[in-house]
């Protein structure tokens, strides 16, 4: 298991990561809303190149992704707190900390995780 200071910085790391592109998404995105404040419902033929309504879209699912990121993050630290941070959620044995590293919110050990696929 990593040790105590690792989970902490490794999430904390990440939920600045996560936040910066909400930030960023939500700024492409109120953007947006001024383009199409200003165009006819009829942005299919944006001359620019992707409709809007598309791009519209693309920013909401990636927007989302965030979101769940975020509260991905949320659920770890409470695992941290609550001491079961590395601890896989379907067999109980150690995540590996390699796992961890590369993946601070994952809850199930690899086997498991596949698995669960």
């Amino acid at each position: 298991m990593p040790t105590p200071h690792g989970p902490t910085v490794h999430l904390q790391r990440a939920r600045v990561t996560a936040r910066d592109r909400l930030a960023d998404l939500d700024a492409q995105i109120a953007a947006l809303r001024r383009a199409r404040s200003g165009e006819s419902d009829d942005d299919e033929h944006d001359p620019d190149g992707a409709p809007l309504s598309g791009e519209w879209s693309r920013l909401e699912g990636l927007r989302a992704d965030v979101e769940r990121e975020l509260s991905d993050i949320d659920a770890a630290f409470a695992r941290v707190d609550d001491g079961t941070y590395g601890i896989c959620l379907d067999c109980g044995r150690a995540i590996p900390v390699g796992r961890l590293e590369v993946r601070p919110t994952a809850d199930r050990c690899v086997a498991c995780a596949s698995a669960q696929r």
